[in-house]
């Protein structure tokens, strides 16, 4: 299993209580968050467990995922329902981002 798993069980852990207060100001962003947060950890499970192009076909979709969570926090904070991402999270998800990108190639 890849070292940024952990890290990722630990962002969603971090975010739940922002997912929670999303879901009272704007319900339909907090559900594509909280799916688009839970794909990237489910993502990087599959592809360490996959082999070939199935692999970096997981870890391209956790890029993604993880890369729309990132955003909804962001439009989040521009509509005025959560604060702006915090530099040490922004830091968390970067590693993270990072990580998957080098995994797939830069692509």
């Amino acid at each position: 299993m890849l070292r940024i798993y952990p890290v990722l069980l630990d962002l969603v852990r971090t975010l739940s209580p922002q997912l929670h207060a999303l879901e009272r100001r704007e319900p339909d962003l907090a559900r594509q968050c909280r799916r688009a947060l839970a794909s990237a950890p489910l993502n990087v499970a599959e592809g360490s467990y996959s082999r070939g192009k199935n692999r970096a076909a997981r870890y391209h979709t956790a890029l993604g995922s993880l890369r729309e969570a990132l955003a909804c926090l962001e439009v989040a904070a521009a509509l005025g329902a959560l604060p702006e991402v915090a530099p040490e999270l922004r830091d968390r998800f970067d590693r993270v981002l990072g990580t998957l990108v080098r995994l797939v190639g830069g692509h």
